[in-house]
């Protein structure tokens, strides 16, 4: 049975939407949304399709459904908020690159963490290369990758609670224990759909990525800080694994975005941002 873990929290006209990793779920954005909304951003954390229930949903899900999870958020955060940031982690990092490609007018920029386009981190094995040459989900759905220590968390104190949340609620609080090879081959062409559309994405970005990324490496960061059209700032963590929302650098992934978000939109006044989603719209 699927769990609806998504989660609002009402603030100003500035909206930043935060998007879950691949087999995760909202609440490992909850230390970020918090920190957020005490800015006075409106924060919407939504939850993917086919997440937060058995592996057949992910299974059974497509990165065209987790796409329309993310595009039905964005849509309802507009209806309150005059600008808003699209924001993600890992491939809810990818999802939101192409909300921004898709709908100009109504993204006013990013916030990408930890953004994976690439499965290249120091953990991944090497002959996992391999799977990109099946061209079948039926194929792909026969394999399956078990998480492994030390699950994209550099604090240990930090993994074993996440682990103990596992072994006690299940999935909906701490995502799947497996990620299904189908979910993998959908990423892929998420991905490669989304490389299509990077050269023609113009809104302000953040990048906030780990050095020491044990899923996705560096070079994804620095992929799209080269190639994005518009005006790019990375911030690379020193002291944290992939999962950067709830490591032990989250308070600097806050700061990060409070910043990058008071220096995009001004002081934050209601001209400010009437007159921001005014150059938006007519970009678009």
């Amino acid at each position: 049975m699927t769990t609806d873990a998504s989660f609002k929290i009402k603030g100003g006209k500035v909206g930043i939407l935060l998007l879950h990793r691949l087999c995760g779920t909202p609440v490992e954005m909850r230390f970020v949304a918090n920190g957020l909304a005490k800015q006075g951003y409106t924060v919407h954390c939504p939850q993917l399709a086919g997440h937060c229930g058995s592996t057949a949903d992910i299974t059974a899900s497509s990165w065209a459904d987790w796409y329309r999870s993310s595009e039905d958020a964005l849509l309802e955060m507009r209806k309150d908020c005059d600008v808003v940031i699209a924001g993600g982690l890992s491939t809810g990092a990818v999802l939101a690159l192409m909300l921004a490609a898709k709908h100009p007018s109504k993204v006013q920029a990013t916030a990408l963490m930890a953004p994976t386009m690439w499965l290249n981190g120091w953990m991944i094995p090497w002959y996992a290369r391999f799977f990109r040459l099946i061209s079948h989900k039926w194929i792909a759905n026969l394999f399956s990758f078990p998480h492994h220590a030390p699950y994209g968390i550099k604090d240990g104190r930090i993994r074993d609670f996440i682990q103990r949340a596992r072994a006690s609620a299940g999935s909906a609080a701490a995502g799947h224990p497996v990620t299904p090879g189908g979910a993998i081959f959908e990423h892929r062409h998420l991905v490669n759909a989304v490389c299509k559309l990077v050269p023609y994405i113009r809104q302000p970005s953040l990048i906030v990525h780990p050095l020491e990324d044990d899923y996705a490496g560096l070079s994804n960061a620095t992929y799209l800080s080269g190639n994005l059209a518009g005006d790019v700032e990375l911030v690379v963590l020193d002291d944290c694994y992939h999962i950067v929302t709830v490591d032990r650098q989250r308070h600097l992934v806050v700061e990060a975005i409070d910043r990058f978000a008071a220096t995009l939109t001004g002081t934050a006044n209601d001209a400010t941002l009437v007159d921001l989603a005014a150059r938006q719209q007519a970009v678009a």
